[in-house]
C-alpha cells in the first residue's frame, strides 16, 4: 500500500484549503521541495498523526485565524482514502514511518541533553512491534500487580488491628478455622489465669461434701408408739382416765409423786402420799400407780429424752449454722474455682433449706414432747409433720446433688494445682494469644474480611507468575535484539563516517517501566550520556553526530521490522547540520532502503539533496513536488527536478576540475561518482533526441551503436568505445552497477586519468 496523493489539506498549517494535490501523483519515491516555513514540518506531522491516530498532531496545527479544524484527505492506491475530519481520522491507520525532528526529540536528544523519557522511548523502538507488545504485556502485569497491592492495603485496612494483634496481615488471614474455639480459648484462659496464681491454687482446698441430717420417720414412729406391754389393760385405762382427770402433765406429776412416796413415809409404819401425808393403804389407785410407772416406763421415758437430745443436737439451731457456713464456703470455693475450670452453679438455697428443716425439726420435736408428756400414749407423727419431713428431704436431695457435682470437679481441682505447679506463663499466654487471634479470624465480618483478602493474594501471586512469564520472554527476546540493533546502529554510523560508536546498549528496569542506557564510544573510550562536569553526550558530539546518530537509530529500527516491505517511510530534513560526506551517504541509504519498502516520501529544503535522490532513482519510480507560496499560505505545485539538477551538473564538473588540479583524498570518492552524471549531463545535453530525461547512458551507448556509419550517426565507433570505457570505470562506484561500490578500492592515478578524458568527452562538439 501507497499514498497516492495529498487530496486536500484545509485549515492546517500554512494550508488554508488546498486541493492542487489531487493532481500531483505521489511514486514509489516522492520528493517534496519546500523553503523553510512554507509548511513541510506540517505535512511530516500530519503524515505522523495518520500513522498513530495521535490526533494531537493535527489539530494542534490548526491554521490561525480559522473558524473551523483541520480537514485532511490522502489517498491511497487500491483502498479508501484515509481522512482527518471532526478531530479523528477515519480507520484503519496507513502504515507509516516517520522521520523528524518529533522522532529525534523523542527519542535520542532535546537539544544536547538525553533525559528518561528519551530512553524509554528508545526503548521502544529497539523492540520493534513484537518486543513492544511484549513489553506491553509485561506492563500490563506490573500494573494489575500495582492494582492488587492497592486492594490488599484496603482489605488490610479494613481488618481490625486489634483482631490480628501482632500478627501480620498475611499470617492472621492464614489461620485455620477450628472447631470449638471458644472452648478451648476459655481452656487456654484458665490455664493461663491459673498459672499465674500457682500460690493461691497450691493452698486452695478442694471441693468439701455438703450434707444434711436425715429424720428416721420409722424409727420416730416406733418411738411414738411404744408403750407397757405387761400394764394390764384395765389397769392402765383406769390409770389414764385419773390422768385425764388430772389434766396436763398428769402422769408426770403423778409419776414424780411415786418416786417421793419412800421420803414421806419415813419414820412411818405405812407408806403416806408425799403431798397430802395421808395413808396410802386405802387408795386402791396406788397399786396401779406403781405398775405404770415402773422401770419399763422409765426406760421409755429415758429413750423418749435421748430421741429429743438427739433431735437437738443434729436438726438444732447450731447444726443450722453449721450448714449455712459450709454453704457459703463452697460458694467461696467455686467462685475462686471457676476461673480454672468448670464448676457447676451451686442450686442451694439456704432460704428456703433452712425453712424446711426448722419446720421438720419442729414437727418431730413436737411429736416428742407430746411423747415425753405421755410416755404411754401410743402416737403417729401426723400428716403435717410428715409432709414438712418429706419437703425437707426433697431440699436435702438438692443438697447432695449439688455437693457431688461439686465434689466430681475434685480431680479437674488436683490437675489444675499440678499443671499450676509447672506451668510456663509465657508460653500459655502465646498460646492463649493465637487461639483468640483464631476466634477473632472466625467472627463473621472479620472472616468475610480475610476471605476477600486472602482471595485477591491467591490473585496476586497468579498475576505475579503471569508477570515474571511475561518479564521472561521479554529479557529473552532482549538478549537477542539489543545486541543486533546495537550492531545495526555502528553498522550505519559507519556508513555515515561517524567518528563515533555506541557500545554497551542495554535494556534497564525500573518503577516507570523499562528503558534504554549506552554509552558513546569515541577513540574507544566510553563516554556517558550524563556526567557532572565530565565528557559526555551533551559536550562530546556535534549537531551533525547527533543527527547522524538519529538517523541511524531510525535507519536500525527499520532493520527490526517484520513487516518493513508494506512500509511507508517518510524522511523529513534528514540534512540539518550533515556534513557533505555524510549527506551523500544518506543519498546512498535511502537509495537503498527504496527497494524493501512500500515507499519514501522525502521531505527537504535542500535542492541538491533531493536531486541527487532524484538522479540516481528509476524515472518510473519518481515524483516531485514543491510547497509554494500562495498569497499568505501556502499550496502544492509540480516540481521540475531537472532544472534544478542542471546546476548541480555544474558543480560536479567543477569539483572534477578541481580535483585535476590539486587532488583531495576527502572527495575522491565523490569524483568518482561524479564522473558517470558528468558523462549523462553531456548526453542529455548533447543529444537530446536520443538520451531523452530519465534515460540512462547504457541505452544511449546502444543507440549510438545502431547508428553508427548511418546518416543519423550519433558518435563514432571511436567515440562509442571511450564512451563505453569510461562507463565501465565510473559504474564501479555507482550502486546500481556494482554492489560493493561504496568501498570500491580508488587509486588517485587512475582517477585522475578517467577523470581528464571524462571531461575531454564532455567538451567535444
Amino acid at each position: 500500500m501507497t499514498l497516492d496523493r495529498i487530496q486536500l489539506l484545509r485549515n492546517v498549517g500554512q494550508f488554508d484549503s488546498v486541493a492542487a494535490g489531487a493532481h500531483l501523483p505521489m511514486g514509489r519515491l516522492a520528493l517534496t521541495y519546500a523553503e523553510n516555513g512554507r509548511g513541510k514540518t506540517t505535512l511530516a506531522a500530519i503524515f505522523r498523526s495518520a500513522a498513530t491516530g495521535d490526533t494531537g498532531f493535527a489539530t494542534e496545527r490548526r491554521r490561525l485565524g480559522s473558524q473551523h479544524p483541520p480537514h485532511i484527505v490522502i489517498s491511497r492506491a487500491g483502498v479508501a482514502p484515509v481522512q482527518f475530519l471532526n478531530g479523528a481520522w477515519s480507520a484503519p491507520r496507513p502504515p507509516i514511518a516517520v522521520f523528524d525532528d518529533y522522532f529525534v526529540s523523542q527519542n535520542v536528544c532535546a537539544g544536547v541533553e538525553i533525559e528518561t523519557a528519551h530512553r524509554q522511548n528508545l526503548h521502544e523502538l529497539i523492540l520493534g512491534a513484537q518486543g513492544v507488545a511484549l513489553n506491553s504485556t509485561l506492563q500490563a502485569h506490573i500494573a494489575r500487580v500495582e492494582e492488587h497491592n492497592r486492594t490488599l492495603r484496603t482489605l488490610d485496612d479494613a481488618i481490625p488491628a486489634t483482631a490480628r494483634g501482632t500478627l501480620s496481615i498475611d499470617v492472621f488471614c492464614a489461620l485455620p478455622a477450628r472447631a470449638n474455639i471458644d472452648q478451648a480459648v476459655q481452656e487456654a484462659e484458665r490455664l493461663l489465669a491459673a498459672a499465674r496464681s500457682a500460690d493461691l491454687i497450691r493452698q486452695a482446698p478442694q471441693f468439701q461434701a455438703l450434707s444434711l441430717p436425715s429424720f428416721d420417720k420409722a424409727a420416730i414412729n416406733a418411738l411414738l408408739g411404744k408403750t407397757l406391754a405387761d400394764l394390764e389393760a384395765a389397769t392402765a385405762g383406769e390409770v389414764q382416765q385419773h390422768l385425764a382427770k388430772i389434766g396436763k402433765d398428769g402422769a408426770s406429776w403423778v409419776g414424780d409423786g411415786l418416786g417421793r412416796i419412800g421420803a414421806a413415809s419415813v419414820g412411818l409404819d405405812h407408806e403416806a402420799c408425799p403431798f397430802c401425808a395421808q395413808d396410802l393403804a386405802g387408795s386402791h389407785l396406788i397399786r396401779h400407780y406403781q405398775a405404770y410407772f415402773s422401770a419399763g416406763y422409765e426406760a421409755l421415758k429415758g429413750e423418749i429424752t435421748e430421741a429429743r437430745a438427739a433431735l437437738t443436737a443434729s436438726h438444732g439451731d447450731p447444726a443450722v449454722l453449721i450448714f449455712e457456713r459450709a454453704v457459703r464456703g463452697a460458694e467461696r470455693s467455686r467462685a475462686f474455682w471457676v476461673d480454672f475450670l468448670d464448676v457447676p452453679a451451686i442450686t442451694i438455697d439456704t432460704a428456703s433449706v433452712t425453712p424446711a428443716w426448722t419446720a421438720a425439726r419442729d414437727a418431730v420435736a413436737a411429736a416428742l414432747d407430746a411423747k415425753q408428756a405421755s410416755p404411754l400414749e401410743a402416737a403417729q407423727l401426723q400428716e403435717v409433720a410428715l409432709s414438712a419431713i418429706d419437703s425437707y428431704e426433697a431440699a436435702k436431695a438438692q443438697v447432695v446433688t449439688s455437693s457431688d457435682a461439686l465434689q466430681g470437679r475434685n480431680a479437674q481441682v488436683a490437675a489444675v494445682k499440678a499443671h499450676a505447679a509447672v506451668a510456663d506463663v509465657a508460653e500459655l499466654a502465646a498460646q492463649l494469644s493465637r487461639l483468640q487471634n483464631t476466634q477473632a479470624r472466625c467472627l463473621a465480618d472479620v472472616s468475610t474480611a480475610c476471605d476477600a483478602y486472602l482471595a485477591e493474594k491467591l490473585a496476586k501471586g497468579q498475576t505475579e507468575t503471569l508477570r515474571d512469564q511475561a518479564r521472561t520472554a521479554l529479557d529473552n527476546y532482549r538478549q537477542t535484539i539489543f545486541p543486533a540493533y546495537q550492531a545495526a546502529i555502528n553498522d550505519y554510523l559507519t556508513r555515515f563516517n561517524a567518528g563515533f560508536r555506541l557500545d554497551a546498549v542495554n535494556s534497564v528496569n525500573n518503577r516507570v517501566g523499562s528503558s534504554c542506557t549506552y554509552s558513546v564510544l569515541i577513540n574507544n573510550q566510553a563516554v556517558p550520556l550524563v556526567a557532572q562536569s565530565a565528557p559526555s553526550f551533551r559536550n562530546t558530539l556535534s549537531a551533525g553526530d547527533r543527527n547522524a546518530l538519529a538517523l541511524a537509530f531510525f535507519f536500525a529500527s527499520l532493520d527490526q521490522d517484520a513487516q518493513l516491505c508494506q512500509k511507508v517511510v517518510v524522511i523529513d530534513d534528514p540534512m540539518t547540520s550533515l556534513d557533505e560526506h555524510r549527506s551523500l551517504t544518506t543519498v546512498q541509504e535511502i537509495r537503498r532502503l527504496l527497494s524493501r519498502v512500500a515507499q519514501v516520501i522525502v521531505l527537504s529544503h535542500s535542492k541538491p539533496f533531493l536531486c541527487a535522490l532524484w538522479e540516481g532513482a528509476d524515472a518510473a519510480d519518481r515524483t516531485a513536488m514543491r510547497v509554494s507560496r500562495d498569497g499568505a499560505g501556502s499550496t502544492l505545485a509540480p516540481w521540475d527536478v531537472r532544472q534544478d539538477c542542471i546546476t548541480e551538473h555544474d558543480k560536479r564538473h567543477e569539483m572534477v576540475s578541481r580535483y585535476l588540479q590539486a587532488a583531495n583524498p576527502a572527495e575522491e570518492r565523490a569524483v568518482a561518482i561524479a564522473l558517470r552524471f558528468i558523462l549523462e549531463a553531456f548526453a542529455r545535453v548533447a543529444y537530446p533526441a536520443a538520451f531523452p530525461p530519465g534515460g540512462l547512458i547504457g541505452p544511449f551507448i546502444g543507440i549510438c551503436e545502431q547508428r553508427v556509419n548511418t546518416p543519423a550517426q550519433i558518435l563514432s565507433q571511436a567515440d562509442i568505445d571511450e564512451l563505453r570505457n569510461l562507463l565501465a570505470y565510473a559504474n564501479l562506484f555507482h550502486h546500481d552497477s556494482n554492489p560493493a561500490w561504496a568501498t570500491q578500492a580508488i587509486n588517485d592515478q587512475a582517477l585522475t586519468q578517467f577523470a581528464c578524458r571524462t571531461l575531454a568527452f564532455a567538451r567535444r562538439q
